[in-house]
């Protein structure tokens, strides 16, 4: 039997040189990229946020670097990063053998990197465009949800405030009525108050006045308990409603943990019904899988983020793409309005596009006001049994962002009798059609785009660029949930999470 061969171990060896880190790192090694990019962008905004003098600080290029790395190696929590920094040799080489503790890796995150990331990011970015693996001329856009770092069980919902509020109104007006019944002569002087609009000075005021009025009254004890609650809770409770209010804005709900975060439909959850969690709305726009913008929203709709989104596209780099290509979920009048005053070619679809290209879709609606001939000149539809579809008149209505759009109305001249107004309408009068003319002409446009060959071809790669990004970053780089609190916190590290795939991608 042959005798087994080992090489040579001894821990206790001496060497007459150490080794050095430089030499113990490959040559291609993606750590080598992050330090060669981060080398090459100015992080002078970076440093003017140090105060100076007192004692020394570790170099924002080293904690930026080692953040980068981290996030680019899945390695998120700060004292994990610490921990790298002390037994890794590709972060003990990166940040020189400098051994920052969590706490200031943290506040070098949370605040050093304040409304300055993403300037880096756009750095970046930049770099990769005079290195040809992006270009800024054509973005795929779209959205994901992503959980926020907060409780999923402690929240506050609009509409359980507004019912609240209503019902003191409602509990108050009875008092108010009850009072007046019992005692007429203390009451005759006063102005019944106005109970649509409440708040906690107005109803603590009166309240004293049905309890003055009540002294000494024979009232009924469950009216006096109810008088009793209503002093002691109902000002404060609409002063709490007021903040949280003030708290919500244009939202429905937030977490009393992160009030930033908005409660959102999730698709990863692990009952696989997409329940309710905080989250945040995280917009990208990408080219060749890398990505060359990013916003965070707290409104759970993506039709409502694309003007922000091109406004920090905008900010970033000082012009506008030339071609934006999403899915139907950004498909609005507002957007395709904002694409078309920025000079950019929409290739969004509209939420009906992919069922007109089902063969015979538009055959099996024939009476579908967008099937119906629209003569511009003299403002008629023509209806299905040729009758013309005079205006009737128009109206304004505004959204949430204050856009405004102006509906006509079209109503057919005589439908009594006609063979087809049981398949046409189920109105029980001539039938009526709303109309929104700017939308109209805006689809048109948009659809001639989509089905050219260059609208076939954006709609083919839409899928395979921006979202295996999305696929990348929560399966790959398992960045399911925020470590961070609060909408700049998050947008720090998302903005990171980012910049670090964009690097993944090019060291590949």
């Amino acid at each position: 039997m042959n005798t087994p061969l080992f090489k040579t171990y001894n821990q206790n060896q001496i060497l007459l040189l150490p080794p050095s880190l430089e030499e113990l790192i490959a040559a291609n090694h993606p750590v080598r990229v992050v330090n060669e990019v981060i080398n090459s962008i100015d992080i002078d905004a970076i440093i003017k946020k140090y105060k100076g003098g007192g004692t020394t600080s570790y170099h924002p290029c080293m904690l930026l670097k080692a953040l980068v790395y981290a996030y680019l190696n899945n390695v998120y929590s700060s004292r994990k990063i610490e921990a790298a920094l002390k037994e890794n040799i590709h972060f003990m080489w990166l940040a020189g053998m400098s051994t920052p503790d969590h706490h200031t890796i943290n506040r070098f995150r949370s605040e050093r990197l304040t409304d300055i990331l993403k300037e880096i990011f756009a750095q970046i970015v930049l770099l990769l465009v005079e290195s040809g693996h992006v270009s800024l001329k054509e973005v795929y856009t779209d959205g994901t949800k992503i959980e926020a770092n907060a409780n999923r069980y402690t929240f506050v919902w609009g509409n359980a405030i507004k019912a609240s509020k209503e019902r003191i109104k409602k509990q108050l007006h009875e008092l108010w009525a009850y009072t007046q019944a019992v005692a007429a002569e203390e009451m005759d002087d006063d102005t019944p108050p106005d109970f649509d609009k409440i708040d906690s000075e107005k109803v603590k005021q009166t309240i004293e006045k049905i309890d003055a009025a009540l002294k000494d009254k024979p009232v009924n004890k469950s009216l006096k308990q109810k008088l009793n609650y209503a002093k002691k809770n109902w000002p404060a409770n609409l002063e709490k409603y007021k903040q949280q209010e003030q708290i919500l804005g244009e939202r429905n709900s937030y977490s009393k943990t992160d009030p930033d975060a908005t409660f959102m439909r999730l698709k990863e959850d692990h009952m696989k019904n997409g329940q309710l969690k905080p989250g945040y709305n995280l917009q990208i726009s990408t080219h060749n899988q890398i990505v060359t913008n990013y916003t965070i929203h707290q409104t759970t709709n993506d039709t409502n983020t694309l003007e922000e989104h091109l406004q920090s596209f905008e900010q970033l780099y000082n012009e506008n793409p030339e071609m934006v290509i999403t899915d139907a979920g950004f498909g609005s009048d507002e957007n395709y309005q904002a694409l078309e005053q920025r000079g950019i070619e929409a290739y969004v679809k509209y939420n009906y596009f992919d069922k007109e290209q089902k063969q015979g879709y538009l055959e099996n609606h024939p009476f579908h006001y967008r099937n119906l001939h629209y003569n511009e000149g003299k403002d008629i539809f023509i209806c299905p049994m040729g009758q013309a579809m005079h205006c009737i008149g128009s109206f304004i209505t505004k959204n949430k962002n204050g856009h405004q759009k102006q509906i006509k109305k079209y109503q057919a001249h005589n439908c009594n009798g006609c063979p087809l107004r049981g398949a046409c309408h189920k109105q029980k009068t001539n039938r009526i059609i709303e109309v929104n003319h700017r939308l109209r002409k805006y689809k048109q446009r948009v659809r001639e785009n989509l089905i050219s060959e260059k609208g076939k071809a954006y709609r083919k790669q839409r899928p395979c660029d921006v979202e295996p990004v999305f696929a990348n970053i929560k399966c790959n780089k398992n960045f399911r949930r925020f470590i961070l609190r609060s909408k700049p916190k998050v947008e720090i590290e998302v903005g990171l999470v980012l910049l670090a795939h964009n690097l993944s991608k090019i060291a590949a």
